[in-house]
C-alpha cells in the first residue's frame, strides 16, 4: 500500500505540474489578437485602404464598418469594439478605450501607428474610455481576478467540509459572497481607486463572482463529495483564471482559451467588472447572466445534494399518519 502511495505521488506531482504549465503558459506565450473587433469609419476610399492594411494579419481583426467618427465613438464606448479608425484626409485618427484593456490600446496604437509611419503621416490617438489614473496599466485589475476565485473556492470547500447542508449551506455561501463583495469594493474601488462607477454595484458584482465560483465548489461537493472539491477547484484554478483575459482581453487568448474562459466565473465577472465601473454597464447581460446560472445552478446542487443525502441516511421525515383509534373501554 506505502508503495502505491508512494508511486501516485511521484506520478501526480509531475502531472500536476504540467497541467499548470500548460494553463498559466501557453495562453501567455501565444498573447496576439484573434478576432479582435475593430471599427473603421470616413470615405470608402481611405476605409477600403485602412482595411486592406488591416488584414494583412490574417485573422487578427474583426472590422466593423460605422457611417462617421460619432458612430464609431459609440461603438467603443458600447463595447462593441476595442477601438476606430478613422480614415481622412489628414492622416488617421485612433479612437482606443484602455479601459477595457491597456494592453489591447496599446497594441492597437502599434499596429495604427506602424501602418501609417510608413506612409510618413502622423497618426492622432484619442483615449475615448481612459482607464483609471490609480491603475493605467491595468495591472491592479488583472490581479483582482484570483483572489476572488481563492475566496470562491475556500467558501464551497469550507461549506462542505464543515458538513453545512441544505438551506444552512446556502445561507453560508450567499453571506459569505455578500461580505466578500463589500470587503473587495471597499478595497479597490475607495481605497486603491482601481475601479471606479457605482460602488454598489461593483460590490455586487464582486459578491456574484464570488457566489458563482463558491457555489459551484460546494454544488461538486454535494454532489460528487471530495472529488467534487478537488475537481472544482482544477476548474476554477488551472482554466477559470489563466483563461479570464482579466490582464488583456478574451480576444488576445488563443482559442478556444479565450471562450473558454467567459463561460467561467473568473472570465465572465471581470467582464461584467469591465463593464459596471467603467461603461456605465454597457455589455454586461451577456457576463451577469453567466455568472447568475452558476450561482443557480450551484446553490439548486447545494440542495439536491442534500436532500439526497438525508434521504440516503433515512433522516426523511415520515409522513403524517391519521391517529389510531382509541380502545373500546
Amino acid at each position: 500500500m506505502d508503495s502505491r502511495r508512494m508511486i501516485a505521488v511521484i506520478v501526480l506531482v509531475p502531472v500536476l505540474v504540467s497541467l499548470a504549465l500548460w494553463a498559466f503558459a501557453w495562453p501567455a506565450a501565444r498573447t496576439a489578437p484573434h478576432d479582435l473587433p475593430l471599427g473603421v469609419a470616413g470615405p470608402p476610399t481611405a476605409v477600403a485602404q485602412v482595411e486592406q492594411r488591416l488584414t494583412q494579419r490574417e485573422g487578427a481583426f474583426e472590422i466593423h464598418r460605422y457611417a462617421d467618427e460619432d458612430a464609431a465613438r459609440d461603438a467603443v464606448e458600447e463595447r462593441t469594439v476595442y477601438g476606430a479608425v478613422i480614415a481622412g484626409d489628414r492622416g488617421p485618427k485612433l479612437l482606443t478605450a484602455s479601459a477595457a484593456g491597456p494592453a489591447v490600446a496599446q497594441l492597437l496604437q502599434q499596429a495604427v501607428t506602424g501602418q501609417a509611419s510608413a506612409s510618413g503621416t502622423p497618426v492622432q490617438v484619442v483615449d475615448v474610455v481612459p482607464a483609471p489614473e490609480a491603475d493605467p496599466r491595468g495591472a491592479a485589475f488583472g490581479a483582482s481576478v484570483l483572489p476572488l476565485a481563492l475566496a470562491g473556492i475556500a467558501t464551497g470547500t469550507v461549506t462542505t467540509l464543515l458538513g453545512l447542508r441544505g438551506a444552512r449551506a446556502v445561507a453560508a455561501l450567499v453571506g459569505a459572497a455578500g461580505l466578500t463583495g463589500l470587503v473587495a469594493a471597499a478595497i479597490a474601488h475607495s481605497w486603491l481607486g482601481v475601479v471606479t462607477g457605482d460602488w454598489w454595484a461593483v460590490a455586487g458584482v464582486f459578491g456574484l463572482s464570488t457566489l458563482a465560483v463558491g457555489a459551484g465548489i460546494a454544488g461538486l461537493g454535494a454532489l460528487l463529495g471530495r472529488a467534487g472539491l478537488g475537481l472544482g477547484g482544477a476548474v476554477m484554478m488551472l482554466l477559470g483564471n489563466p483563461f479570464s483575459g482579466a490582464s488583456s482581453a478574451p480576444e488576445m487568448l488563443p482559442q478556444p482559451a479565450g471562450a473558454i474562459g467567459q463561460w467561467l466565473p473568473s472570465g465572465a465577472g471581470a467582464s461584467l467588472l469591465r463593464s459596471v465601473s467603467f461603461f456605465d454597464g454597457a455589455a454586461a447581460a451577456g457576463p451577469a447572466l453567466t455568472l447568475t446560472w452558476w450561482a443557480v445552478l450551484g446553490l439548486g446542487a447545494v440542495l439536491l445534494g442534500g436532500a439526497l443525502r438525508q434521504r440516503a441516511r433515512g433522516d426523511s421525515p415520515a409522513p403524517d399518519r391519521a391517529p389510531a383509534p382509541a380502545a373500546a373501554a
